[in-house]
């Protein structure tokens, strides 16, 4: 009579923590999925953060999933149009992501600073350049030979200087 006591038991735990897991895992996927700007709904976020809050404390083996900063956002935001630029399959789609990526700058005129070297900790660049002499650039090569290094933001979070390192 134990064994099937046991069994049972193992088999309510079993179905319990897949519940459980089941809802968390939901919520994790509900939060990286939504791409809405974070400063459009402040108060929704940290009221969602708040509720999430409780949830992990209550289960406590859950690990909480960091949010990216801002910066990290742009970062990503910013990799990713040089990609679809330097990757686009026509002129046009190239110029329509240049029009998107551009509204990340204060101004095309924005600083672009390119890492050739870095020699003791003292950078060489090579000559200053805007962003969109640099969009078009990527878009003509066809290839993104630089990763993104350090950026500067103004207060409406548009990036106003921009440092990539050579590959």
């Amino acid at each position: 009579m134990k064994t099937k006591t046991n069994k049972n038991l193992t088999l309510i735990l079993t179905l319990m923590l897949a519940i459980i897991i089941g809802g968390v895992s939901c919520k994790s996927k509900k939060k990286l999925t939504d791409v809405s700007d974070p400063d459009e709904n402040k108060m929704e976020n940290v009221e969602e953060t708040d509720s999430m809050d409780e949830d992990e404390e209550e289960e406590g083996d859950e690990v909480a999933i960091e949010e990216p900063t801002k910066k990290e956002k742009v970062e990503t935001k910013l990799s990713d149009y040089f990609s679809a630029i330097a990757n686009a399959p026509s002129v046009a789609s190239a110029n329509r992501s240049i029009e998107e990526a551009l509204n990340l700058f204060d101004s095309p005129d924005a600083l672009v600073l390119i890492v050739i070297a870095n020699t003791n900790g003292k950078k060489d660049y090579d000559r200053p350049t805007t962003i969109k002499e640099y969009l078009n650039y990527l878009k003509d090569q066809k290839k993104n030979i630089n990763r993104i290094g350090t950026f500067k933001l103004n207060a409406s979070n548009e990036i106003t200087e921009l440092e990539l390192i050579k590959k």
